[in-house]
């Protein structure tokens, strides 16, 4: 046997988009219902777990050799269940071999060594990242059966207690058994799907190098982070108290039933004198700024409110396992027109900064919920929570995280592909590339923190937005619009939404139009 084709159906009672993989099938209640498996490119066999047949030996010492390679689409799911199944049969799982302290903690689950990614291959490709999107572009064969989602939803989740089903919170294959069968036949296709991509896609592999980062990427799952739950915990409760306490004194302030309705708010505030139409985030710091009682107070209260958000404090909790690690916060190429990683539930890879003089006792003041001290002491108490995000992934003891990123990696790749020779020299010489991509739209020096400062943002902005062909759209999405030099319009000449439009080309012009600040570039090797 050389390589397993695999699928699986489950049932949890836990929510899988929102915990994740690896707490979804800690859950007590967990079971896998079906197993479907291909050998070496063979005929499909399903085994119905849900009545009582059992994997074939042979197929479960494959799942423990990493000599046979086991594929799968999105294989970490498979991987990690069948983990769990494997370890409820009392079978030891392969630990990893480099002596690092933490592989105890990845020894719960089997090496990802021995597995291939299907959804990875196809992300390296820049194809769709789900199977029923990756089959029709491939014009298959077999397709992605269409009634899966719904059966999806009546075996492998919960259901409502009704008079009709006799108050069970469960379907099971006896409930409906033509049902059933169809599940399998489902069950029996994504194999065959996932066999039919691999026939496809093989005379475009993926580098052995790209499998090499992926099982990488596996191992940093599998060992996941240590949350402080307690921390993460009060959090929440804290959040509550501050939002209820906000909303009282909107209500007192204004007299209105819903102060969060932006309706509401705009008719009080014109009533008051001050017409606008939006409360964006933008909006309200540039009305602060002119705004007299009692708008001024109003807005303030507003501002407070809006920055109250705990979602990644919730998602500690949702995602953290039993031994209070959270795992699988990284999508190995989610972002797959570039390859990089995405960041997943509680999002690792965008935490706000913390500036507290104090971070110490303020992080020790939430995880008491003292919530009198906090209100006395800080202006803010959504900002003190917001500055203590980072403060809740905890290291091993003795040990501190190092925080580190590369330093405008796109941008430079970019600068090289498109033979922008002045952006690559400006790298070279050390310069920000925000300030100096600000300077080349706007004809004048800009210096971080110095003369023309308030322009890097415009720089940074059409620096990130036009990166891989997103032009003007990716612009006005990241608030570009009213970004031109004073007196000029979107798409008039100095503009940040500057565009050359040819019969052939659309492309953003970096620069001023006309004069020597000029710049602008074709590539013959990018194409249209």
């Amino acid at each position: 046997m050389k390589s397993l084709s695999l699928d699986l159906e489950t049932y949890s009672d836990l929510n899988l988009a929102k915990c994740g993989v690896y707490k979804y099938a800690e859950s007590p209640a967990f079971e896998i219902l079906l197993f479907g498996y291909a050998v070496d490119g063979g005929p499909v066999q399903v085994v119905d777990l849900a009545q009582g047949e059992s994997i074939p030996e042979e197929i479960l010492d494959a799942l423990t050799d990493d000599t046979v390679t086991k594929w799968a689409f999105n294989a970490n799911f498979e991987r990690v269940c069948l983990s769990r199944h494997l370890t409820d049969l009392g079978r030891s799982l392969d630990p990893f071999h480099d002596q690092h302290p933490l592989s105890q903690e990845c020894a719960r689950f089997l090496n990802p060594a021995g597995w291939k990614c299907s959804m990875v291959w196809s992300a390296y490709l820049g194809l769709p990242l789900s199977l029923e999107g990756l089959g029709a572009v491939l014009n298959l064969d077999y397709q992605k059966m269409k009634e899966g989602r719904e059966l999806i939803r009546y075996f492998c989740v919960p259901c409502k207690e009704t008079k009709t089903n006799g108050g069970r919170t469960r379907n099971l294959p006896q409930h409906a058994l033509d049902k059933w069968n169809l599940f399998k036949s489902y069950n029996k296709r994504d194999v065959e799907v996932e066999m039919a991509i691999q026939q496809r896609l093989q005379k475009y592999p993926v580098p052995e190098k790209v499998w090499e980062e992926y099982h990488l990427d596996q191992e940093i799952n599998d060992r996941g982070i240590a949350i402080d739950l307690e921390l993460a915990r009060q959090a929440v409760a804290l959040d509550a108290q501050s939002r209820e306490s906000l909303m009282a004194a909107l209500k007192e302030r204004t007299g209105l039933e819903n102060p969060t309705s932006v309706i509401q708010m705009l008719g009080w505030m014109e009533q008051h004198g001050m017409k606008t139409d939006s409360l964006g985030k933008k909006k309200v710091q540039e009305l602060l700024k002119t705004a007299q009682e009692p708008l001024r107070s109003v807005l303030l209260l507003r501002q407070k409110l809006a920055k109250s958000s705990v979602k990644k404090y919730q998602a500690m909790e949702m995602t953290a396992c039993k031994d209070g690690r959270a795992r699988g916060m990284f999508q190995f190429y989610g972002a797959n027109r570039t390859g990089r990683f995405a960041g997943r539930h509680i999002q690792l890879q965008n935490l706000p900064q913390n500036h507290l003089p104090d971070l110490s006792e303020a992080r020790e003041l939430v995880r008491q919920g003292n919530y009198k001290a906090l209100d006395m002491l800080y202006e803010s108490i959504p900002d003190v929570l917001s500055q203590l995000i980072r403060t809740a992934l905890v290291p091993r003891e003795g040990m501190k995280f190092v925080v580190s990123d590369f330093s405008a990696i796109e941008a430079r790749v970019i600068s090289w592909l498109a033979g922008e020779r002045w952006k690559s020299e400006a790298f070279a010489a050390g310069k920000d590339i925000y300030c100096s991509t600000a300077s080349q739209m706007f004809g004048v020096p800009v210096v971080k923190h110095g003369i023309n400062g308030n322009l890097r943002q415009k720089g940074k902005i059409a620096e990130l937005a036009c990166g891989y062909g997103g032009s003007v759209g990716a612009l006005k999405a990241m608030g570009g619009t009213g970004y031109g030099n004073p007196g000029r319009g979107a798409g008039e000449p100095g503009s940040v939404l500057a565009v050359s439009q040819s019969p052939h080309r659309r492309f953003l012009v970096a620069g001023r139009w006309g004069g020597e600040d000029h710049h602008q570039t074709e590539n013959p090797r990018l194409g249209e």
